[in-house]
């Protein structure tokens, strides 16, 4: 099989592989995770990372490969999780800087990336990272970055392509990493090679894997036996105990930021003031003048107000580093479980916004493809999704959605709600605290036992269940059948209504469509109360296209 080029569309699919095999080796880097934090976090936060940069450049349609890897780079910044978030970030803004600069020099005509440019974009993504954290400590992913780009670059000068340059690059990293325990003590402490590291070697050999179509076979690495140090010998030796030596101080807490609006010079002067109270300091940039800030504190406070005195701030998170390694939401997501709604309408957006989902909206007429769906669920940033498809997702997109953001990691359970008022039923006992498999129960139970129907207008004369109609008649329909037909939008709903309380109920949901009257609502209020005595009705403008009206009884 031949070498791939490294083209946009190569490089989409590298991130994408890289996300896949984050997510399998993630607990496998969270394990080694003792540096400079043991908090078990290092492959949450890459993949966290790597799943930001792979959402914004998919989210970019087309594109040359120079822009999809700046849309890479951004993405990282903006959703760098941690030191290693924001070391990775520096790495594929290592590569971004590289390659729009060749496409600069040869005229913006750049097809693909060969073997010199991917040596030299390793080699400015060390220079970038080293300049983010200050003097870079031996036997971390610094180290082990270096070693891949001093391979590559060797590599280049015998004249090797671009996938033997790949390769060599990822086993010189390899190498590298066995070693990272010769380096730092800690490392040797905890029998374990360099967190940082493993994830970096995982993106190298998915690299590789786009490039030639096989994935290099690599050991798991897991924590051995615990090796002596020098610090461990002198301790035996002055006659003091291992286990009566004083524990590092661990800080309280873990700050990010993205700061804006900042000189070049003030952000030196922040990284001085940082490293005064706090430690792991990092200030990545985005090749402009946006920065994202990361520092290990006792005093969270005062690392955000070191940086609203140079700068503006958005996206603060501050983060437990003592007693909450284990209480993370596993896969690196934000939450542990959210509710996605596909919602048409800026009122319908807001009305589920305001209950709390997050919301997926169609594009013009054009239904949600799987593609859309699973972007979303990325977005969300959720271990758990609970999805409303609301009618809006056709049952085969929403299967093959569904089925790739569960192969990303995330437990998504679809909740059949085929209308807009099916998904507020269903949304109103959505309860985050019960197991996802009780939770989509009931929301499922609650989205059944909401009747339904529609009311649109006539634009032809037809002949329907309900007898003939013109142009301009309203039509109330349910079950895919027209079962009244009306002299108007009000008529049609009433009658409507009226059937579905048939059955019973106590509450009717009217959600009304795009230039919609108001007073459509006022009648049918009047409607239910001069006809129905007890029974509840609320009505929201949504501004959904299509349908006239949805109305659902519970």
């Amino acid at each position: 099989m031949s070498a791939r080029r490294l083209d946009a569309s190569a490089l989409r699919d590298w991130a994408h592989t890289a996300v896949g095999d984050l997510i399998t080796h993630t607990d496998e880097i969270n394990r080694l995770n003792v540096f400079p934090v043991a908090d078990a976090d290092t492959g949450t936060n890459m993949l966290f990372t790597m799943r930001s940069a792979w959402a914004h450049a998919d989210a970019q349609s087309g594109g040359d490969v120079a822009q999809v890897a700046s849309a890479l780079a951004a993405g990282a910044l903006q959703g760098a999780r941690g030191n290693s978030g924001v070391i990775l970030s520096q790495i594929l803004l290592g590569l971004a800087e590289v390659i729009t600069s060749a496409a600069a020099d040869r005229g913006g005509d750049l097809l693909d990336v060969d073997g010199p440019l991917f040596g030299a974009a390793l080699r400015h993504g060390v220079a970038l990272v080293a300049v983010s954290m200050g003097d870079p400590v031996p036997g971390t992913i610094v180290t082990v970055l270096q070693a891949a780009a001093d391979a590559a670059e060797k590599c280049v000068v015998g004249g090797a392509d671009l996938a033997e340059v790949a390769a060599s690059a990822a086993d010189a990293a390899a190498t590298a990493l066995e070693r990272t325990p010769q380096q730092l003590d800690v490392l040797a402490e905890a029998g374990v090679v360099d967190s940082g590291g493993r994830g970096l070697l995982v993106l190298l050999d998915a690299m590789t894997a786009t490039i030639t179509g096989h994935a290099p076979r690599r050991p798991a690495y897991t924590p051995a036996p615990p090796r002596a140090t020098a610090s461990s010998s002198v301790s035996a030796r002055a006659g003091v105990p291992a286990d009566d030596v004083a524990p590092t101080q661990v800080p309280q807490f873990e700050v990010m930021y993205l700061l804006s609006g900042c000189a070049p010079e003030a952000v030196e002067h922040l990284r001085a003031g940082l490293e005064q109270i706090g430690e792991s300091v990092a200030i990545a940039t985005s090749g402009g003048d946006r920065y994202s800030v990361h520092v290990h504190v006792d005093d969270a406070g005062a690392a955000v107000e070191a940086g609203l005195a140079v700068g503006t701030l958005n996206r603060i998170q501050i983060t437990a580093l003592t007693g909450s390694g284990g209480s993370r939401p596993s896969g690196g997501w934000e939450r542990e479980r959210a509710v996605l709604a596909v919602v048409d309408g800026d009122g319908g957006a807001e009305l589920f916004a305001g209950e709390g989902a997050h919301v997926l909206r169609p594009e013009a007429d054009e239904p949600v493809s799987a593609k859309q769906l699973l972007r979303a669920l990325v977005d969300v940033g959720a271990a758990q999704v609970m999805v409303l498809p609301n009618g809006y997702v056709a049952a085969e997109e929403l299967v093959a959605g569904c089925t790739a953001a569960i192969g990303w990691g995330i437990d998504v359970v679809p909740v059949p709600a085929g209308s807009m008022v099916q998904g507020l039923a269903a949304l109103a006992v959505h309860d985050a605290a019960r197991q996802a498999v009780d939770d989509g129960y009931t929301m499922a139970r609650a989205a059944a036992g909401a009747r339904h129907g529609s009311v649109r207008v006539a634009t032809e004369e037809a002949l329907t269940w309900a007898g003939a109609c013109k142009p301009g008649d309203g039509l109330g329909i349910a079950g895919d059948e027209v079962l009244i037909v009306g002299p108007d939008v009000t008529a049609a709903a009433a009658g409507l209504i009226d059937l579905l309380l048939a059955a019973g109920g106590e509450l009717i949901t009217v959600l009304t469509g795009h230039g919609v009257d108001s007073a459509v609502g006022e009648a049918l209020q009047a409607h239910v109360h001069d006809k129905h005595l007890g029974v509840e009705l609320v009505t929201y403008h949504t501004g959904h296209r299509g349908d006239a009206l949805l109305i659902g009884v519970e």
